[in-house]
Order: structure tokens, then sequence, then C-alpha cells
């Protein structure tokens, strides 16, 4: 039957007493599942036009900042055998402590006066080359004696060519006389003898002009054997010249060759000192590396060799020190895809392992329990597996991380970009987009683009 009817029956009728109506009513439970429903969708309707701020997400952990502060291992510089430990373990050291002794392994350091006796060597060598030194000085002043005698030797024969010189002019000139002398009394004679055959001179005459000739002719002979005398003299000295010099410059190359020849063994002697102080020095510097040391202020951390009397090689590891200064930072790794959208400067949420936190990481401030950060260098490298690291340092502006965090620790981190809708954000995700650039890099990447 239909309803037709303006009159209603249901207020007349027993419902409790009719069963079908009584099922046909609708249940009180599903009206109010019906009103959760449609306000939870509606909820959700305006979630997705709320603002969300988008993040790049990163993994890593705790470190330092600057590579001297990082937990860096303590190498031994020379082979040797382990003799003590001088520390523990979680024990604080300043920088100079001795960390461990070791002693001598190879036989030519074995000798227990080996320094000394070098010092001996080197002592003598150096005696020796000052004695070189001194026959050098001794061997440039007698060249220089020598060069000086020379020298006034050949100023002496020099003198006396001269005075021979003028010896010899004065002999020719006196040889040239006589011999004029000679012919006047060849010309008187002959005229002497001429008036003799006519019997106008007496034979007495005639005699006494041939006594004359011949004394001329006599001193003519002479003057020429003077003058004669006076040239070999002058050969003589040129002989002589080239005599001196010959001796002389015999004594000074051979002066010459020795001082070469000392020179050779200085320089020579010089070469092997340097040595012997490198030597020296390199000995006292390993004396020295018997005690390892630690390099600055920080904590053992661990042992790496522990037994007395082990046996180590050069740059082998001994132990791990955490230095003690503290300018933690978080290096975390990044997909390669959102490395272009970060900037140094740019803000950071850290959630540390250890540490409770309740994270949003489209609103960070509704984060609870995770620290501020600040990007400051961004690799240009990848690190491992196609991912880029970011050094990530304590936001000044942010509560301060936890003074109980260790080197090591994990840490999760997200960089804030742009903020956009939710509904946006849903449809990068899905479609697997990258994040937006924030505005900021952007304007600053155009203008250097310009520049």
């Amino acid at each position: 039957m239909l309803n037709v009817s303006k009159n209603r029956m249901y207020s007349q009728a027993e419902e409790h007493r009719l069963q079908t109506l009584k099922t046909l009513v609708t249940p009180q439970y599903g009206k109010i599942l019906a009103k959760w429903l449609v306000g939870i969708l509606a909820l959700l309707f305006l979630i997705m036009f709320v603002p969300w701020q988008q993040n790049i997400k990163g993994y890593g952990r705790v470190t330092a900042f600057h590579p001297s502060n990082r937990p860096q291992n303590v190498q031994t510089t020379i082979a040797g055998r382990i003799e003590s430990w001088r520390v523990r373990e979680g024990q604080y050291v300043h920088e100079g402590d001795t960390l461990m002794v070791i002693s001598e392994i190879k036989d030519k350091f074995f000798d227990p006066e080996l320094l000394p006796r070098t010092k001996q060597q080197l002592e003598a060598k150096e005696n020796s080359l000052g004695a070189k030194a001194n026959k050098v000085i001794a061997l440039e002043k007698q060249i220089a004696a020598l060069k000086s005698a020379l020298s006034l030797k050949l100023e002496q024969v020099k003198i006396k060519q001269q005075q021979m010189v003028l010896k010899f002019e004065s002999d020719s000139i006196e040889y040239e006389v006589e011999q004029i002398n000679y012919d006047v009394a060849q010309k008187q004679f002959d005229r002497q003898l001429k008036l003799y055959e006519q019997g106008l001179k007496s034979l007495t005459d005639l005699e006494s002009r041939k006594l004359k000739l011949q004394e001329s002719s006599a001193k003519m002979v002479a003057k020429e054997n003077k003058f004669l005398a006076t040239k070999n003299e002058m050969l003589s000295l040129k002989v002589e010249v080239n005599a001196i010099q010959a001796e002389y410059l015999d004594k000074i190359s051979k002066a010459e060759s020795d001082l070469g020849a000392t020179r050779s063994d200085l320089f020579e002697s010089e070469g092997s000192l340097a040595k012997m102080e490198n030597e020296y020095a390199n000995l006292r510097i390993r004396k020295d590396q018997y005690f390892i040391k630690a390099p600055q202020d920080g904590y053992i951390v661990k042992a790496l060799i522990a037994g007395i009397g082990e046996t180590i090689k050069e740059g082998s590891s001994v132990v791990t020190i955490l230095p003690a200064s503290s300018d933690l930072a978080v290096e975390l790794y990044v997909k390669a895809m959102d490395v272009s959208l970060l900037r140094a400067g740019a803000k950071v949420r850290i959630q540390f392992d250890g540490w409770p936190a309740l994270q949003f990481s489209g609103w960070p401030e509704a984060s609870i329990g995770t620290f501020g950060g600040v990007v400051e260098v961004i690799d240009y490298v990848d690190s491992q597996g196609g991912k880029y690291r970011i050094l990530v340092k304590p936001d000044p502006n942010d509560q301060p991380w936890p003074s109980i965090l260790r080197i090591g620790s994990g840490a999760n981190g997200w960089a804030m970009l742009d903020e956009v809708p939710v509904w946006y954000e849903l449809w990068r995700q899905f479609n697997g987009f990258p994040p937006q650039m924030p505005v900021s890099a952007t304007s600053s990447v155009k203008e250097g683009g310009k520049k």
C-alpha cells in the first residue's frame, strides 16, 4: 500500500508489538558513524589546503666540523717493540703526554752509545774540515807569493835588458867609431906609402904610420868583440826571462793543482759533514720517537695494539684519541636530485638517536624533541651510493644541542624548503617530482647568472 495519506499510523500502532516496523528503523550508532565520516572527510578536505613545509630528508651521524677535532689514530713513526703503556682507555690526556714507550728493533741502532759516538765522529770531521780549510788558505798565500816573486824577477830582468840595450847602443857606437878610425888610418897609411915610394917620406915615417894602422885595427877588433859580447848578453837575458817564467809557472801550476785537490777534498768533507749532521739529527729525533705522545688534548678511546713485547711497524696505528674540543656537527647524506636545492645557510631540523622526538616534517613548528641546524658545507662530489654529504652546524638562534652527544651517534635531518599546500605535496610525492627550490635561492642564482 502506498503511503499517500498525511495521517500517520506509526504513532497509533504499538511499535514494540510489530517486529517489521522495529527492524526498518535506522539504528542510532549508524547516524553517529555517518556524522563522524562526514566530519573526517571535511577535515581532510580542509587539511589539503593547509600550508606544508617542503623538506629534504637525510640520514647521517654526529661528527666534528673541523677535521682536527674528529677521532684520530695515533701512529708510530718508527718500527719498535712495545715496552710499556702509560695510559688506559677512557683516560683524558694532554698534548705531549706519553702514551706508549717502545724500544729499538733494528740492529744498526742497537748501540746504546750510538749518539755520543756519532757526535765524536762529527767533531773529528769538523776538525778535519778546519785543517783542510787552513791548507787552502796556505796554498792561496803560496800562489800569491809565487806570482809576486815572478813579477819581481821579470821586473829585474826587464831592468837588466834596458841596461843591456843602452850598453849595446854604446858598444855599437864605439865599434862604428873604431871602424871610422881604422878607415882613416888605412887611408893615411896608403898616402904615406905613396909618398915613401916617391921618396918624399922616410921609411921611419912609413913604419910609424903602419904602427898606428895596426893599433887602430886592434882597437876596432876589441870594440867588435865587446859589441858582440853585449849582443850575446842580450840574447842570454831573453833566455833567462823564458827560464824564469817556466820555473815560476811550474811552481804556480803545482800549487794551483794542490789547491784544487785540497778544495775538492774540502767540498767532499763538507758534504760528508752535512751528511753526518743529518744522521746525527735523525738519531736525536729517532731517540724522541721511542716515546709516542698525544698530538692534542683528548680522551683515549681504544688501544689498537695491546701486548707488551709486541713489535709494530712504521706507520702502525696504536691508539685512537677523541679530541676534547667540541665543535659538533652532523653529516647528512641526501639524494643527488635534492642536493641542487640546498644552499649554505639553509635551516635543518635534526633528530638524534636516543632522544625521543615527535617530528612533523611538514610542520616544523609543531615538532617536539628536534634541534635546529644550519647547512654549512655541501660536497661537490658524491660520497657513497650516489648521495651527497652536507655538514650541518648548530643553529645559534635555536636551542643548543645536547651536551652529552657523542661523535658517531646516528641522526636524521630535514632540510626545510618552500611552503606549499598539502594537496600539492601529495601530488608531488605520488609523481616522484623533486621539491621546489626556495624563492630566495632561485633569485640568488638568477642574480649570479646575470653578473
